[in-house]
């Protein structure tokens, strides 16, 4: 019995115009066999929230270097929360401080990735988060 795909938004939140990260972690999640959904560029809170419920994704990465994150992630993990999808796993990548990551990973993101990440440690991470029962039976 083949195991569902992992349905995975990628999105950009904020004003960042910088997104060459986010693409490339997108194509290796596709690579991997994901299901890779692309918001693009300027992405408010609502628009990704609002793709996470339409696309029924089992993933959020949101890619932020503009320095935003304190602000724009505990409100997409706000709506995404309002939207009843307590199951999605948010992951976050780009340029953050050391001294947030405990309070973003406080707030419930599952993990934060800096710049040089390797991909195979994402692939890694996500699937491991959605080995779960709960990824199964959704």
């Amino acid at each position: 019995m083949n195991e569902p795909k992992i349905r995975v938004l990628i999105a950009k939140p904020g004003l960042d115009g910088h997104d060459r990260g986010a693409k490339v972690v997108a194509r290796a999640l596709r690579d991997a066999g994901m299901e890779v959904i692309y918001t693009g560029l300027r992405q408010t809170p609502e628009m990704i929230a609002d793709a996470a419920l339409q696309e029924d994704v089992d993933v959020v990465g949101l890619s932020i270097l503009s320095g935003a994150h304190m602000t724009l992630i505990p409100r997409v993990l706000e709506l995404i929360r309002a939207n009843q999808q307590e199951h999605v796993k948010v992951f976050v990548g780009g340029i953050i401080p050391n001294e947030d990551i405990p309070a973003l990973l406080q707030l419930g993101v599952v993990k934060v990735y800096g710049p040089g990440t390797v991909t195979d440690e994402i692939i890694r991470d996500i699937r491991a988060q959605l080995s779960s029962s709960e990824f199964s039976e959704k």
